[in-house]
Protein backbone atom coordinates (compact mmCIF):
# COMPACT_ATOMS: atom_id res chain seq x y z
CA UNK A 1 0.00 0.00 0.00
CA UNK A 2 1.71 3.17 -1.10
CA UNK A 3 1.15 6.65 0.20
CA UNK A 4 1.75 10.10 -1.20
CA UNK A 5 4.74 11.80 0.42
CA UNK A 6 4.18 14.52 2.97
CA UNK A 7 3.67 17.82 1.22
CA UNK A 8 1.78 16.35 -1.73
CA UNK A 9 -1.16 18.43 -2.96
CA UNK A 10 -2.87 15.66 -4.87
CA UNK A 11 -6.49 15.14 -3.73
CA UNK A 12 -6.97 12.01 -1.69
CA UNK A 13 -8.70 8.83 -2.82
CA UNK A 14 -9.77 5.68 -1.10
CA UNK A 15 -6.25 4.34 -1.34
CA UNK A 16 -3.79 7.19 -1.74
CA UNK A 17 -3.78 10.56 -0.13
CA UNK A 18 -2.11 13.91 -0.14
CA UNK A 19 -4.71 16.48 0.78
CA UNK A 20 -4.69 20.21 0.04
CA UNK A 21 -2.84 22.00 2.79
CA UNK A 22 -5.66 23.71 4.63
CA UNK A 23 -6.72 23.17 8.23
CA UNK A 24 -10.37 22.14 8.34
CA UNK A 25 -12.91 21.67 11.08
CA UNK A 26 -13.36 23.53 14.34
CA UNK A 27 -10.99 26.21 15.57
CA UNK A 28 -7.68 24.91 16.76
CA UNK A 29 -7.18 24.50 20.48
CA UNK A 30 -3.95 24.75 22.39
CA UNK A 31 -4.15 21.52 24.38
CA UNK A 32 -1.20 19.32 23.35
CA UNK A 33 -1.57 15.71 22.28
CA UNK A 34 -1.40 13.27 25.16
CA UNK A 35 0.03 9.79 25.46
CA UNK A 36 -3.01 8.89 27.59
CA UNK A 37 -1.23 8.25 30.90
CA UNK A 38 -2.98 6.57 33.79
CA UNK A 39 -4.68 8.98 36.18
CA UNK A 40 -3.40 7.44 39.42
CA UNK A 41 -0.27 5.70 40.60
CA UNK A 42 -2.17 2.41 40.96
CA UNK A 43 -1.23 0.00 38.14
CA UNK A 44 -3.84 -0.11 35.39
CA UNK A 45 -3.94 -3.91 35.59
CA UNK A 46 -5.01 -3.65 39.22
CA UNK A 47 -7.85 -1.19 38.74
CA UNK A 48 -9.15 -1.80 35.20
CA UNK A 49 -12.47 -3.63 35.34
CA UNK A 50 -12.15 -4.57 31.69
CA UNK A 51 -15.01 -5.11 29.31
CA UNK A 52 -15.91 -6.14 25.78
CA UNK A 53 -14.38 -4.49 22.68
CA UNK A 54 -15.54 -4.67 19.07
CA UNK A 55 -12.39 -4.00 17.02
CA UNK A 56 -13.04 -3.13 13.36
CA UNK A 57 -10.42 -3.09 10.62
CA UNK A 58 -9.79 -4.00 7.00
CA UNK A 59 -7.07 -6.54 7.84
CA UNK A 60 -5.77 -8.60 10.74
CA UNK A 61 -2.64 -10.74 11.09
CA UNK A 62 -2.09 -13.60 10.71
CA UNK A 63 -5.19 -14.03 8.59
CA UNK A 64 -4.78 -11.21 6.08
CA UNK A 65 -2.08 -8.56 5.95
CA UNK A 66 -0.64 -5.84 3.73
CA UNK A 67 1.21 -3.87 6.42
CA UNK A 68 1.68 -2.98 10.06
CA UNK A 69 -2.01 -2.22 10.60
CA UNK A 70 -2.74 -5.94 10.45
CA UNK A 71 -0.03 -6.75 13.01
CA UNK A 72 -1.44 -4.25 15.50
CA UNK A 73 -5.06 -5.36 15.03
CA UNK A 74 -3.98 -8.97 15.49
CA UNK A 75 -1.87 -8.26 18.57
CA UNK A 76 -4.24 -6.07 20.61
CA UNK A 77 -6.59 -8.85 21.82
CA UNK A 78 -3.84 -10.86 23.47
CA UNK A 79 -2.15 -7.73 24.81
CA UNK A 80 -5.33 -6.44 26.50
CA UNK A 81 -6.63 -9.81 27.71
CA UNK A 82 -4.58 -9.78 30.95
CA UNK A 83 -6.15 -6.41 31.75
CA UNK A 84 -9.66 -7.80 31.46
CA UNK A 85 -10.60 -6.64 27.94
CA UNK A 86 -12.25 -9.23 25.72
CA UNK A 87 -12.04 -8.60 21.96
CA UNK A 88 -13.97 -9.68 18.94
CA UNK A 89 -12.37 -8.43 15.72
CA UNK A 90 -14.53 -7.67 12.68
CA UNK A 91 -12.91 -7.79 9.23
CA UNK A 92 -14.24 -8.48 5.72
CA UNK A 93 -14.50 -12.08 4.54
CA UNK A 94 -12.17 -11.72 1.58
CA UNK A 95 -11.99 -14.62 -0.85
CA UNK A 96 -10.93 -17.84 0.86
CA UNK A 97 -11.03 -16.58 4.44
CA UNK A 98 -14.23 -18.30 5.54
CA UNK A 99 -12.66 -21.68 4.87
CA UNK A 100 -10.00 -20.90 7.49
CA UNK A 101 -12.46 -20.03 10.23
CA UNK A 102 -12.67 -22.61 13.01
CA UNK A 103 -16.10 -23.43 14.47
CA UNK A 104 -17.99 -20.87 12.36
CA UNK A 105 -21.40 -19.70 13.60
CA UNK A 106 -23.63 -17.09 11.99
CA UNK A 107 -24.12 -14.21 14.44
CA UNK A 108 -25.67 -11.39 12.38
CA UNK A 109 -27.27 -10.95 8.98
CA UNK A 110 -28.65 -8.28 6.65
CA UNK A 111 -30.66 -9.17 3.53
CA UNK A 112 -29.46 -6.04 1.71
CA UNK A 113 -26.11 -4.72 2.82
CA UNK A 114 -25.16 -2.22 0.12
CA UNK A 115 -26.52 -4.25 -2.74
CA UNK A 116 -26.57 -7.84 -1.58
CA UNK A 117 -27.12 -10.22 1.34
CA UNK A 118 -24.55 -10.35 4.09
CA UNK A 119 -23.90 -12.20 7.30
CA UNK A 120 -21.30 -12.15 10.06
CA UNK A 121 -19.67 -15.48 10.83
CA UNK A 122 -17.99 -15.83 14.23
CA UNK A 123 -15.15 -18.25 14.89
CA UNK A 124 -11.52 -18.59 15.85
CA UNK A 125 -8.26 -18.42 13.94
CA UNK A 126 -4.89 -18.71 15.67
CA UNK A 127 -6.50 -17.96 19.01
CA UNK A 128 -8.27 -14.82 17.79
CA UNK A 129 -12.02 -14.36 18.22
CA UNK A 130 -12.94 -13.20 14.73
CA UNK A 131 -16.08 -11.89 13.07
CA UNK A 132 -15.95 -12.20 9.28
CA UNK A 133 -18.34 -10.02 7.29
CA UNK A 134 -19.43 -12.38 4.54
CA UNK A 135 -20.74 -10.15 1.72
CA UNK A 136 -19.67 -11.88 -1.51
CA UNK A 137 -20.83 -9.02 -3.74
CA UNK A 138 -18.33 -6.75 -1.98
CA UNK A 139 -15.41 -8.92 -0.87
CA UNK A 140 -15.32 -12.26 -2.71
CA UNK A 141 -13.22 -11.18 -5.68
CA UNK A 142 -9.79 -11.63 -7.24
CA UNK A 143 -7.07 -9.03 -6.75
CA UNK A 144 -5.83 -7.69 -3.44
CA UNK A 145 -7.72 -6.21 -0.52
CA UNK A 146 -7.92 -2.73 -1.99
CA UNK A 147 -6.78 -3.11 -5.61
CA UNK A 148 -8.07 -4.94 -8.64
CA UNK A 149 -5.97 -7.25 -10.82
CA UNK A 150 -4.57 -4.25 -12.74
CA UNK A 151 -3.32 -2.59 -9.55
CA UNK A 152 -6.00 0.13 -9.49
CA UNK A 153 -8.30 0.94 -6.57
CA UNK A 154 -11.55 -0.98 -6.64
CA UNK A 155 -14.03 1.65 -7.85
CA UNK A 156 -16.49 0.64 -5.12
CA UNK A 157 -14.02 0.84 -2.22
CA UNK A 158 -16.11 3.57 -0.52
CA UNK A 159 -19.17 1.32 -0.63
CA UNK A 160 -17.26 -1.82 0.41
CA UNK A 161 -15.90 -0.27 3.56
CA UNK A 162 -19.02 1.73 4.31
CA UNK A 163 -20.64 -1.71 4.53
CA UNK A 164 -17.98 -2.81 7.00
CA UNK A 165 -18.61 0.32 9.09
CA UNK A 166 -22.39 -0.17 8.88
CA UNK A 167 -22.17 -3.75 10.15
CA UNK A 168 -19.83 -2.63 12.94
CA UNK A 169 -22.23 0.11 14.03
CA UNK A 170 -25.19 -2.26 14.02
CA UNK A 171 -23.31 -4.80 16.14
CA UNK A 172 -22.09 -2.06 18.48
CA UNK A 173 -25.66 -0.83 19.01
CA UNK A 174 -27.57 -4.13 19.11
CA UNK A 175 -25.02 -6.87 19.73
CA UNK A 176 -24.80 -10.35 18.23
CA UNK A 177 -27.26 -13.22 18.27
CA UNK A 178 -25.43 -14.95 21.13
CA UNK A 179 -26.11 -11.96 23.39
CA UNK A 180 -22.61 -10.47 23.11
CA UNK A 181 -22.83 -6.65 23.24
CA UNK A 182 -19.60 -4.60 23.17
CA UNK A 183 -18.86 -1.93 25.75
CA UNK A 184 -16.59 -0.10 23.33
CA UNK A 185 -16.05 0.25 19.58
CA UNK A 186 -12.42 0.47 18.40
CA UNK A 187 -12.11 1.59 14.76
CA UNK A 188 -8.89 1.38 12.75
CA UNK A 189 -8.16 3.75 9.84
CA UNK A 190 -10.57 5.06 7.22
CA UNK A 191 -12.07 1.68 6.37
CA UNK A 192 -13.91 1.78 9.71
CA UNK A 193 -14.34 5.55 9.77
CA UNK A 194 -18.12 5.78 9.32
CA UNK A 195 -18.87 3.46 12.25
CA UNK A 196 -18.58 6.17 14.96
CA UNK A 197 -20.97 8.37 12.93
CA UNK A 198 -23.63 5.66 12.91
CA UNK A 199 -22.99 4.60 16.52
CA UNK A 200 -22.61 7.98 18.19
CA UNK A 201 -24.09 6.79 21.51
CA UNK A 202 -21.48 4.02 21.85
CA UNK A 203 -18.08 4.75 23.48
CA UNK A 204 -15.59 4.65 20.62
CA UNK A 205 -11.99 5.29 19.72
CA UNK A 206 -10.65 6.00 16.23
CA UNK A 207 -7.05 4.96 15.66
CA UNK A 208 -5.04 6.61 12.88
CA UNK A 209 -2.42 4.21 11.60
CA UNK A 210 -1.58 6.43 8.61
CA UNK A 211 -3.38 9.71 7.97
CA UNK A 212 -2.31 9.64 4.33
CA UNK A 213 -5.11 7.15 3.61
CA UNK A 214 -8.42 8.99 4.05
CA UNK A 215 -11.19 7.19 2.16
CA UNK A 216 -12.43 9.95 -0.12
CA UNK A 217 -15.67 9.67 -2.11
CA UNK A 218 -17.60 12.21 -4.24
CA UNK A 219 -20.51 14.09 -2.67
CA UNK A 220 -22.92 12.36 -5.04
CA UNK A 221 -22.23 9.12 -3.14
CA UNK A 222 -23.83 10.37 0.09
CA UNK A 223 -27.16 8.61 -0.47
CA UNK A 224 -25.55 5.44 -1.79
CA UNK A 225 -23.30 5.29 1.29
CA UNK A 226 -26.34 5.79 3.58
CA UNK A 227 -24.79 8.88 5.13
CA UNK A 228 -26.96 11.49 6.88
CA UNK A 229 -27.08 14.47 4.52
CA UNK A 230 -27.30 16.92 7.44
CA UNK A 231 -23.77 15.94 8.55
CA UNK A 232 -22.25 16.86 5.19
CA UNK A 233 -20.70 20.04 6.56
CA UNK A 234 -17.32 21.36 7.64
CA UNK A 235 -17.93 20.22 11.22
CA UNK A 236 -19.00 16.79 9.96
CA UNK A 237 -17.67 14.41 7.30
CA UNK A 238 -17.44 16.98 4.46
CA UNK A 239 -13.91 17.38 3.11
CA UNK A 240 -13.23 19.91 0.36
CA UNK A 241 -16.65 19.26 -1.13
CA UNK A 242 -16.21 15.50 -0.89
CA UNK A 243 -16.87 12.77 1.66
CA UNK A 244 -14.05 11.62 3.93
CA UNK A 245 -14.44 8.39 5.88
CA UNK A 246 -11.40 9.13 8.02
CA UNK A 247 -12.63 12.61 8.89
CA UNK A 248 -15.96 11.09 9.94
CA UNK A 249 -14.14 8.87 12.40
CA UNK A 250 -12.07 11.76 13.73
CA UNK A 251 -15.11 13.97 14.26
CA UNK A 252 -17.61 11.49 15.72
CA UNK A 253 -15.47 9.08 17.78
CA UNK A 254 -15.29 9.64 21.52
CA UNK A 255 -11.49 9.62 21.39
CA UNK A 256 -8.72 9.57 18.80
CA UNK A 257 -5.52 7.60 19.14
CA UNK A 258 -2.54 7.17 16.93
CA UNK A 259 0.43 4.89 17.03
CA UNK A 260 3.15 6.99 18.65
CA UNK A 261 3.38 10.15 20.77
CA UNK A 262 5.56 11.96 18.23
CA UNK A 263 3.17 11.15 15.37
CA UNK A 264 0.29 12.49 17.48
CA UNK A 265 2.10 15.83 17.71
CA UNK A 266 3.09 15.74 14.03
CA UNK A 267 -0.53 15.22 12.96
CA UNK A 268 -1.43 18.68 14.26
CA UNK A 269 0.94 20.32 11.74
CA UNK A 270 0.43 21.06 8.02
CA UNK A 271 3.57 19.09 7.14
CA UNK A 272 2.16 15.80 8.45
CA UNK A 273 -1.59 16.34 8.84
CA UNK A 274 -2.47 15.88 5.14
CA UNK A 275 -5.20 18.51 5.34
CA UNK A 276 -6.76 17.13 8.52
CA UNK A 277 -4.48 18.96 10.94
CA UNK A 278 -7.23 21.48 11.86
CA UNK A 279 -9.68 18.71 12.70
CA UNK A 280 -7.07 16.95 14.81
CA UNK A 281 -6.01 20.15 16.59
CA UNK A 282 -9.66 20.83 17.41
CA UNK A 283 -9.84 17.44 19.14
CA UNK A 284 -6.40 17.55 20.77
CA UNK A 285 -7.94 17.11 24.23
CA UNK A 286 -9.02 13.57 23.28
CA UNK A 287 -5.95 12.69 21.18
CA UNK A 288 -3.53 10.05 22.47
CA UNK A 289 -0.27 8.74 21.06
CA UNK A 290 0.30 5.11 22.07
CA UNK A 291 3.37 3.44 20.61
CA UNK A 292 2.84 0.10 18.91
CA UNK A 293 4.52 -3.01 20.22
CA UNK A 294 5.56 -6.31 18.68
CA UNK A 295 4.48 -9.85 19.45
CA UNK A 296 7.48 -11.33 21.22
CA UNK A 297 6.10 -14.84 20.90
CA UNK A 298 6.69 -14.46 17.15
CA UNK A 299 9.62 -12.03 17.01
CA UNK A 300 12.22 -13.46 19.40
CA UNK A 301 15.66 -14.62 18.21
CA UNK A 302 15.96 -16.99 21.16
CA UNK A 303 12.98 -19.05 20.02
CA UNK A 304 12.38 -18.10 16.36
CA UNK A 305 12.06 -21.34 14.34
CA UNK A 306 12.54 -19.50 11.03
CA UNK A 307 16.19 -18.45 11.49
CA UNK A 308 19.43 -20.34 10.96
CA UNK A 309 20.45 -20.38 14.64
CA UNK A 310 18.87 -19.07 17.80
CA UNK A 311 20.68 -16.55 19.98
CA UNK A 312 20.14 -14.07 22.80
CA UNK A 313 21.82 -11.01 24.27
CA UNK A 314 23.64 -13.34 26.69
CA UNK A 315 24.93 -15.58 23.89
CA UNK A 316 25.24 -13.94 20.48
CA UNK A 317 27.03 -16.88 18.83
CA UNK A 318 24.05 -17.76 16.69
CA UNK A 319 23.85 -14.30 15.11
CA UNK A 320 27.11 -14.87 13.25
CA UNK A 321 25.67 -18.09 11.83
CA UNK A 322 22.53 -16.19 10.79
CA UNK A 323 24.66 -13.55 9.07
CA UNK A 324 26.64 -16.16 7.15
CA UNK A 325 23.44 -17.93 6.08
CA UNK A 326 21.86 -14.65 4.95
CA UNK A 327 24.88 -13.67 2.87
CA UNK A 328 24.83 -17.07 1.25
CA UNK A 329 21.09 -16.87 0.55
CA UNK A 330 21.41 -13.45 -1.11
CA UNK A 331 24.65 -14.26 -2.94
CA UNK A 332 26.65 -11.63 -1.06
CA UNK A 333 30.40 -11.85 -0.51
CA UNK A 334 31.28 -13.97 2.50
CA UNK A 335 33.48 -11.26 3.99
CA UNK A 336 32.15 -7.77 4.41
CA UNK A 337 30.22 -5.56 6.66
CA UNK A 338 28.35 -4.02 8.07
CA UNK A 339 25.44 -5.82 6.45
CA UNK A 340 22.55 -3.36 6.05
CA UNK A 341 19.05 -4.68 5.43
CA UNK A 342 15.82 -3.17 4.12
CA UNK A 343 12.48 -4.91 4.72
CA UNK A 344 9.91 -2.48 3.42
CA UNK A 345 7.52 -1.26 0.81
CA UNK A 346 9.73 0.35 -1.83
CA UNK A 347 8.19 3.82 -1.81
CA UNK A 348 9.25 7.42 -1.47
CA UNK A 349 7.31 7.71 1.77
CA UNK A 350 9.75 5.14 3.15
CA UNK A 351 12.68 7.28 1.94
CA UNK A 352 14.03 4.53 -0.28
CA UNK A 353 14.77 6.90 -3.14
CA UNK A 354 17.18 8.61 -0.71
CA UNK A 355 18.92 5.31 0.01
CA UNK A 356 19.48 4.78 -3.71
CA UNK A 357 21.24 8.16 -3.82
CA UNK A 358 23.36 7.26 -0.78
CA UNK A 359 24.15 3.73 -1.94
CA UNK A 360 27.51 4.47 -3.62
CA UNK A 361 28.88 5.74 -0.30
CA UNK A 362 27.58 2.69 1.57
CA UNK A 363 29.35 0.35 -0.83
CA UNK A 364 32.54 2.44 -0.94
CA UNK A 365 32.85 2.15 2.85
CA UNK A 366 32.72 -1.65 2.67
CA UNK A 367 29.05 -2.07 3.49
CA UNK A 368 26.64 -4.57 1.98
CA UNK A 369 22.91 -4.24 1.38
CA UNK A 370 20.14 -6.86 1.23
CA UNK A 371 16.67 -5.62 0.20
CA UNK A 372 13.29 -7.32 0.53
CA UNK A 373 10.22 -5.48 -0.71
CA UNK A 374 7.96 -4.40 -3.52
CA UNK A 375 6.49 -1.06 -4.47
CA UNK A 376 6.97 1.78 -6.91
CA UNK A 377 8.22 0.40 -10.24
CA UNK A 378 11.02 2.91 -10.71
CA UNK A 379 12.40 2.18 -7.26
CA UNK A 380 12.22 -1.55 -7.85
CA UNK A 381 14.18 -1.06 -11.08
CA UNK A 382 16.65 1.20 -9.32
CA UNK A 383 17.50 -1.45 -6.75
CA UNK A 384 17.72 -4.19 -9.36
CA UNK A 385 20.18 -2.05 -11.33
CA UNK A 386 22.19 -1.46 -8.15
CA UNK A 387 22.35 -5.22 -7.53
CA UNK A 388 23.61 -5.77 -11.08
CA UNK A 389 26.20 -3.01 -10.67
CA UNK A 390 27.52 -4.17 -7.29
CA UNK A 391 27.29 -7.94 -7.50
CA UNK A 392 28.21 -9.50 -4.18
CA UNK A 393 27.67 -6.22 -2.36
CA UNK A 394 24.03 -5.43 -3.08
CA UNK A 395 21.23 -7.99 -3.50
CA UNK A 396 17.49 -7.57 -3.94
CA UNK A 397 14.43 -9.79 -3.58
CA UNK A 398 11.37 -8.15 -5.13
CA UNK A 399 8.27 -9.35 -3.33
CA UNK A 400 7.45 -10.18 0.25
CA UNK A 401 8.31 -13.29 2.21
CA UNK A 402 7.52 -13.39 5.95
CA UNK A 403 10.01 -16.17 6.71
CA UNK A 404 12.76 -14.40 4.77
CA UNK A 405 12.12 -11.21 6.72
CA UNK A 406 12.84 -13.13 9.95
CA UNK A 407 16.11 -14.42 8.49
CA UNK A 408 17.08 -10.90 7.45
CA UNK A 409 16.50 -9.43 10.92
CA UNK A 410 18.52 -12.27 12.42
CA UNK A 411 21.41 -11.97 9.95
CA UNK A 412 21.67 -8.22 9.44
CA UNK A 413 23.82 -5.74 11.33
CA UNK A 414 21.75 -2.60 10.63
CA UNK A 415 18.12 -2.22 9.53
CA UNK A 416 17.45 0.93 7.50
CA UNK A 417 14.21 2.89 7.96
CA UNK A 418 14.78 6.31 6.32
CA UNK A 419 11.06 7.20 6.14
CA UNK A 420 9.89 10.72 5.36
CA UNK A 421 7.08 10.05 7.83
CA UNK A 422 6.42 6.96 9.89
CA UNK A 423 3.43 6.88 12.26
CA UNK A 424 4.86 4.10 14.42
CA UNK A 425 6.90 1.58 12.51
CA UNK A 426 7.46 -2.01 13.55
CA UNK A 427 10.56 -2.66 11.47
CA UNK A 428 12.86 -0.78 13.84
CA UNK A 429 11.37 -2.70 16.78
CA UNK A 430 12.07 -6.04 15.10
CA UNK A 431 15.61 -4.76 14.60
CA UNK A 432 15.97 -3.94 18.29
CA UNK A 433 14.67 -7.36 19.32
CA UNK A 434 17.15 -9.13 17.00
CA UNK A 435 20.17 -6.95 17.80
CA UNK A 436 20.12 -5.51 14.28
CA UNK A 437 20.62 -1.85 15.07
CA UNK A 438 18.03 0.50 13.56
CA UNK A 439 19.19 3.46 11.49
CA UNK A 440 16.09 5.65 11.24
CA UNK A 441 14.82 9.06 10.27
CA UNK A 442 13.91 11.25 13.24
CA UNK A 443 10.15 11.19 12.77
CA UNK A 444 7.03 9.63 14.29
CA UNK A 445 7.42 6.34 16.09
CA UNK A 446 10.99 6.00 14.85
CA UNK A 447 11.99 8.96 17.01
CA UNK A 448 10.10 7.49 19.97
CA UNK A 449 11.61 4.00 19.90
CA UNK A 450 15.31 4.40 18.97
CA UNK A 451 17.90 6.14 21.16
CA UNK A 452 20.38 7.87 18.86
CA UNK A 453 24.10 7.11 19.20
CA UNK A 454 25.03 10.73 19.79
CA UNK A 455 27.99 11.69 21.96
CA UNK A 456 25.98 11.90 25.19
CA UNK A 457 24.15 8.63 24.59
CA UNK A 458 27.36 6.79 23.77
CA UNK A 459 29.06 8.26 26.84
CA UNK A 460 26.16 7.23 29.09
CA UNK A 461 25.89 3.86 27.31
CA UNK A 462 22.19 4.15 26.45
CA UNK A 463 22.27 4.27 22.62
CA UNK A 464 20.26 1.60 20.77
CA UNK A 465 20.64 2.78 17.16
CA UNK A 466 21.09 5.84 14.97
CA UNK A 467 18.76 8.68 13.98
CA UNK A 468 19.22 11.27 11.27
CA UNK A 469 17.57 14.54 10.27
CA UNK A 470 16.67 16.26 8.05
CA UNK A 471 15.35 13.46 5.86
CA UNK A 472 17.71 14.00 2.93
CA UNK A 473 20.18 11.84 1.04
CA UNK A 474 23.10 13.85 2.48
CA UNK A 475 21.93 13.37 6.07
CA UNK A 476 21.33 9.67 5.42
CA UNK A 477 24.80 9.34 3.92
CA UNK A 478 26.35 10.85 7.05
CA UNK A 479 24.38 8.41 9.23
CA UNK A 480 25.57 5.48 7.12
CA UNK A 481 29.12 6.72 7.52
CA UNK A 482 28.66 6.91 11.29
CA UNK A 483 27.21 3.38 11.37
CA UNK A 484 30.26 2.05 9.52
CA UNK A 485 32.56 3.86 11.95
CA UNK A 486 30.80 2.43 15.01
CA UNK A 487 30.77 -1.05 13.46
CA UNK A 488 34.55 -0.80 13.16
CA UNK A 489 34.71 -0.46 16.97
CA UNK A 490 33.56 -3.93 18.11
CA UNK A 491 33.41 -3.13 21.81
CA UNK A 492 31.08 -0.15 21.28
CA UNK A 493 29.02 -2.07 18.73
CA UNK A 494 28.54 -5.06 21.03
CA UNK A 495 27.41 -2.82 23.89
CA UNK A 496 24.88 -1.09 21.62
CA UNK A 497 23.61 -4.44 20.38
CA UNK A 498 23.10 -5.72 23.92
CA UNK A 499 21.22 -2.56 24.91
CA UNK A 500 19.06 -2.77 21.80
CA UNK A 501 18.04 -6.32 22.64
CA UNK A 502 17.24 -5.30 26.23
CA UNK A 503 15.05 -2.41 25.08
CA UNK A 504 11.35 -3.16 25.78
CA UNK A 505 9.47 -3.50 22.49
CA UNK A 506 6.57 -5.70 23.58
CA UNK A 507 2.98 -4.67 24.28
CA UNK A 508 3.02 -4.41 28.10
CA UNK A 509 3.31 -0.62 28.47
CA UNK A 510 1.14 0.16 25.45
CA UNK A 511 -1.55 -2.27 26.64
CA UNK A 512 -1.75 -0.40 29.94
CA UNK A 513 -2.19 2.87 28.03
CA UNK A 514 -4.98 1.39 25.91
CA UNK A 515 -6.67 -0.01 29.03
CA UNK A 516 -6.54 3.45 30.64
CA UNK A 517 -8.08 4.97 27.49
CA UNK A 518 -10.82 2.33 27.38
CA UNK A 519 -11.54 2.87 31.08
CA UNK A 520 -12.02 6.59 30.59
CA UNK A 521 -14.27 6.13 27.56
CA UNK A 522 -16.50 3.60 29.33
CA UNK A 523 -16.49 5.41 32.67
CA UNK A 524 -14.94 2.47 34.49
Amino acid sequence: MSAAPAGSKKPTGTKRAGAPKKALGKAAVSAPPSSAPATTDQPVAARSRGGKVLSVASECAPLVKTGGLADVVGALPAALAPLGWQFRTLIPAYRGLLAKLENPVEMWSDPDLYGGPARVMAGQIAGLELLLLDAPHLFDRAGSLYLDETGSDWSDNPRRFAALSWAAAEIAKHGLSDGWVPDLLHCHDWQAGFAPLWARDIPSVMTIHNVAFQGIAPARAIEDLRLPAAEFRTEGYEYWGKVSALKAGLVYAGAISTVSPTYAAELTTPEFGFGLEGVIRARASVLSGILNGVDLSVWNPATDPLIAANYSAADMTGKAACAAALRDEFGLDAQGGPLFIVVSRLTRQKGLDLLLDALPGLVARGGQLAVLGTGEPDLQEGYLRAAARWTGRVAVHIGYDEALSHRMFAGGDVVLVPSRFEPSGLTQMYGLAYGTLPLVARTGGLADSVIDANVAALRDQVATGLQFAPVTADALNLALQKAASLYAQPEIWQRMTARAMAHPVGWDASARDYAALYDRLTGR
